[in-house]
């Protein structure tokens, strides 16, 4: 008897943006979290300069150590390069002994990378491209949600409450009318990046210039959004198993301690300066509004797989979306991955769940 072949599956993480550690991270618990008696697994690390190459596949080394993040450096494994090419054979290998070899092709890949040059369309091309298909959404609601401008404009449309906001294009600030219209204090932040990376809260427009200049390291578009004073909600949605309507997790909320102004990076990643309500304690009304649009929005975007959208919650139970992460943090104590445990979805068949889901749905349009 045949012993059927495992799915060999791609975790490639790393990558090109100012989030290269958080997804190294991220991989870190999504290998661990693989079944090796169904998956062969593919780890592939991109260095920050772009260099894409075979990377360990031990969790362990791709954990926070001593608040020092993990990094794919070169040199470190095989170069390897996956050619858009669809009657290929997946992977090469670039420096094999004997010259470039083909590496055994890849059934799925799961792209681990949070950030441009990964979570913003550009692999989801390339991987349309080839022909692999892939865990998350395409090309266009990749790039859509990446761009906080058009997640705005887009989640509008569908009738969802977004707060006040200004986008800032490259060489343009603030005009008065803005100034006045948002009022302070506003949050300053790269229109394309996460993780907080860049952001700043100005509680004087003296800051301003400077908090748009700390926001242009990242991105040349930059956002000026009203603060819009509330509890910070966010919300897991799956795409469902049957095809049907996509899934919302239970709420999860976000309280930063005092002493830290906001939920800035190293609240996320580094320091113990923030508490969770999991679930989030809000009125029953409020939790399915919530819900209900983080729904929406995943559809308004033609999302596929999993997004994390975030919302604020005003006192009076007024509900604003903040963002949409179609590859959100996927480390063990994530809000993702946490929030879908509570609703008995365990972290490692969360994991199956989104390559099968991958598996099933495929390349090209749908």
């Amino acid at each position: 008897m045949t012993t059927p072949r495992k799915t060999r599956v791609a975790v490639v993480f790393g990558g090109r943006s100012t989030e290269h550690g958080i997804s190294c991270v991220s991989a870190g618990s999504i290998l661990a979290a693989l079944d090796s008696d169904q998956f062969e697994v593919v780890p592939i690390g991109i260095t920050r300069a772009g260099q894409w190459m075979l990377a360990s596949g031990d969790g362990d080394k791709l954990a926070i150590d001593d608040r020092r993040l993990p990094e794919i450096t070169a040199g470190t494994g095989a170069a390897v390069v996956l050619p858009a090419d669809p009657t290929g054979n997946g992977l090469m290998v670039l420096d094999a002994p004997d010259g470039p070899r083909a590496l055994a092709g890849v059934d799925l890949v799961f792209p681990v990378l949070h950030g441009t040059y990964g979570e913003d369309g550009t692999i989801q091309g390339l991987l349309e491209m080839a022909d692999i298909p892939y865990v998350g959404s395409n090309v266009f609601a990749s790039a859509a949600a990446m761009d906080k401008e058009f997640t705005k404009k887009l989640c509008a449309a569908e009738g969802i409450p977004v707060g006040p906001y200004a986008v800032l294009r490259n060489g343009t600030t603030l005009g008065e009318a803005d100034k006045e219209r948002l009022g302070l204090p506003v949050f300053v932040k790269p229109a394309r990046g996460g993780s907080s990376y860049g952001v700043s809260k100005v509680s004087d427009w003296a800051d301003l210039d400077a908090a748009i200049e700390a926001a242009r390291q990242v991105d040349p578009k930059v956002l000026v959004e009203a603060a819009v004073v509330g509890r910070e909600i966010e919300c897991g949605v799956l795409e469902s198993d049957a095809g049907g309507a996509p899934e919302a997790s239970p709420l999860a909320e976000v309280r930063v301690l005092p002493g830290r102004d906001f939920y800035d990076f190293e609240a996320k990643y580094l320091d113990e300066s923030c508490e969770y309500d999991l679930p989030a304690r809000l009125p029953e009304e409020v939790t399915r509004q919530v819900q209900e649009y983080a729904c929406r929005a995943f559809t308004a975007l033609d999302c596929a797989g999993l997004a994390r959208v975030d919302f604020f919650v005003t006192d009076d139970n007024q509900v604003y979306l903040n963002e949409l992460n179609t590859m959100p943090g996927f480390t063990s104590t994530s809000m993702f991955p946490r929030m879908w445990a509570t609703a008995g979805l365990e972290y490692p068949k969360l994991v199956d769940r989104l390559i099968r889901n991958a598996l099933s749905r495929g390349t090209g349009l749908h």
